[in-house]
């Protein structure tokens, strides 16, 4: 497919950084497209992006049109004003001192170059776009310091470090306003609200992270920047996932390649493959340190420098414990963890020790590591019984123990003047009280109306009551046989469960009038899409009919008056003496008849089978057809009986 040099150089940009040396058969359309660009009429951008897939795809580009190229991009630093149209002409520049030095590539008025792009910069540390721009941006920060660290690398002469200083300055200044999550990952926000381009967080991010380095990259000294902002940063774009926007992706991978061989602190990553560890399995705790891609990280050791308990946070289980290193797989690991850990949540306080001091000002190992890690068990239930108590003595009618590793379930009956007790205990692999996250009961009745109750912690053991008098109403008075499900959870329970106990037969008063109705039954989603109910119509029953010799006996009187009219024509006599004898009105004579006999028969045919709409209509055309013919014939009647009369 077609796509821009940018695109085209994020994705080789990409395959560079991971390994990806493999070329494919686009390469050659992309060469083409970069020598068809690195002409002097392509903008700067085009021209830009032509130079950085070059350098990458190394297509056979002419080195004379260089010299060019060259002239007309140095011209553009001295005459440009807008930050963008500088950071394309500096980058080009650099971009070309790389791939042939024969090019004069070097700036000569270095001090004018760095001051119009300095003279833009805010007193926050980020940059504007142009000096007719007062809006100002941290995303123009990024390219306003890769662009003067070009200009440093495009000097004839060394830069007054005066004014390095004051740029790393401001380089301080923008990561005082950094963003910051509770987890401590550092990001920075795109404030820049007067352009056409929103920029998002990696973006913006990714930006600074490109100018930073870049300009640490070209200068002598450090810049001042705290090791847990660039860790934080390195957190951020490990932490974003794979971003689905292929732009973001880019950003993410280059950031994290700037960041894996910067000059200011090389970020360390301590990552553990699992936070759950199992009493049961037996597990080990597992520590990797890595770069930021995954690259081989200097001699060094991790501590365990502290471990407690989240409910006692001032008994600690470990106090200065140094992981063992095994070096086939790379992981620091603890052979097996205190005896008195128990099922419970911890954390672990690491610390990465490097062995070489010098290593200190290259790498960023982030001080103390504070993780969460889930010990979990198999948690012991006892003691488990259940039953219902007389309200007024609170002695118990009946009482059954309950073996909750079984299946077995209780049959118990009770009243709204009684109560119904549960109890259980539940302990750790250690003997110690199990608190967890999620212990209550649940009433079903049988007509699938449902009711939870949390169930108490009272000291050793887990208790809950229920009072059916006082539960009467919540119950809505409803009788009859209620389900008992026990539901105990944890996330570092291993054998949570929900556990039907059996049931109970409750014998509640009548309702009054004005008390609640229960709910209705809640109606499944998925209903919709089934099978609807058949549809049975009834119809109403015919009327009774009279007798069918009555009908005949009324079919007969109706039928008198024609036979009367057969008779009459009888005896008056008959004669054909008007009918037209000449060919043309005969045949109108005859359709006229035959259309008065359709007009008849369509009357039976609506009295058997046609409905209305089909009858009207066909009247309507009938009509129309008698009213031709039939004028036509009385016309001819009308001038025949003129001509006899004048005769």
């Amino acid at each position: 497919s077609v796509i821009s040099l940018e695109d085209a150089y994020e994705a080789l940009r990409v395959f560079e950084i991971l390994g990806i040396e493999e070329k494919t058969h686009s390469s050659t359309a992309t060469c083409e497209k970069v020598l068809e660009n690195l002409g002097s009429s392509s903008p700067l951008k085009d021209l830009f992006y032509a130079l950085k897939v070059n350098k990458i795809l190394k297509c056979n580009v002419n080195g004379e049109g260089f010299e060019d190229i060259a002239s007309r991009l140095k011209a553009n630093v001295h005459d440009a004003s807008i930050l963008l149209d500088i950071y394309y002409s500096i980058g080009g520049l650099v971009l070309m001192k790389d791939q042939d030095s024969n090019v004069d590539v070097l700036l000569a008025d270095v001090d004018g170059v760095f001051q119009s792009i300095k003279a833009l910069s805010q007193s926050d540390g980020r940059w504007r776009y142009s000096s007719d721009n007062p809006e100002s941006s941290t995303y123009a920060a990024g390219l306003a310091l890769e662009a003067l660290a070009g200009v440093i690398s495009l000097a004839s002469s060394e830069i007054d470090q005066s004014k390095v200083n004051i740029v790393k300055n401001d380089i301080v200044k923008l990561f005082d306003g950094i963003e910051k999550y509770d987890d401590e990952t550092f990001y920075f926000d795109e404030k820049f609200v007067g352009g056409n381009e929103q920029r998002g967080f990696l973006s913006t991010t990714s930006s600074v992270v490109r100018g930073v380095t870049a300009f640490a990259a070209v200068t002598s000294g450090k810049i001042n920047l705290p090791e847990d902002k660039i860790l934080g940063l390195a957190k951020f774009f490990l932490g974003v996932g794979i971003p689905g926007d292929a732009k973001d992706f880019f950003n993410q991978v280059e950031s994290l390649a700037f960041l894996e061989s910067n000059r200011i602190s090389i970020p360390l990553i301590l990552s553990l493959p699992e936070t759950v560890y199992s009493l049961t399995k037996k597990g080990q705790l597992k520590v990797k340190v890595n770069t930021v891609l995954g690259s081989a990280v200097p001699p060094l050791t991790v501590k365990v420098v502290r471990a407690f308990s989240t409910g006692a946070k001032d008994s600690a289980i470990i106090d200065s414990k140094e992981l063992q290193y095994d070096q086939e797989s790379g992981f620091h690991f603890l052979d097996a963890f205190p005896k008195n850990v128990d099922v419970e949540t911890y954390v672990f306080v690491f610390e990465i020790v490097l062995h070489d001091c010098g290593s200190e000002n290259v790498y960023a190992t982030g001080g103390q590591i504070h993780v969460p890690i889930f010990v979990t068990g198999i948690i012991e239930v006892g003691n488990a019984e259940i039953s219902v108590l007389n309200s007024n003595i609170g002695s118990a009618e009946t009482q059954k123990k309950l073996d909750l590793a079984g299946n077995d379930v209780v049959s118990l009956s009770a009243n709204h003047l009684q109560k119904l007790k549960l109890s259980f205990q539940l302990t750790t692999p250690h003997g110690h009280v199990f608190k967890p996250h999620q212990a209550f009961i649940k009433l079903r009745h049988e007509t699938k109306v449902e009711h939870v109750f949390v169930v108490g912690n009272t000291g050793k053991k887990f208790e809950i009551i229920l009072d059916f008098l006082g539960l009467v109403e919540k119950l809505f008075y409803l009788s009859g046989r209620y389900d008992i499900e026990l539901t105990v959870g944890d996330a570092t329970m291993e054998n949570s469960f929900l556990q039907l106990l059996g049931h109970v037969e409750l014998d509640l008063p009548e309702a009054p009038e004005k008390a609640a109705h229960p709910p209705p039954p809640p109606v499944d989603p998925y209903s919709r899409y089934g099978p609807k109910a058949e549809i049975t119509h009834i119809f109403r029953a015919p009327e009774k009919r009279p007798d069918q010799k009555l009908s005949l006996a009324f079919l007969g009187l109706i039928l008198l008056p024609f036979i009367g009219f057969l008779v009459g024509l009888l005896r008056l006599g008959v004669n054909l003496k008007n009918f037209p004898g000449s060919t043309v009105p005969a045949t109108f004579a005859i359709l006229f008849h035959v259309g008065i006999g359709a007009v008849l028969l369509l009357y039976v045919l609506f009295w058997l089978k046609l409905d209305l709409f089909t009858t009207l209509k066909t009247v309507g055309l009938l009509g129309a057809f008698l009213m031709f013919v039939g004028h036509r014939i009385l016309s001819h009647i009308a001038l025949t009986s003129a001509k006899l009369k004048s005769a």
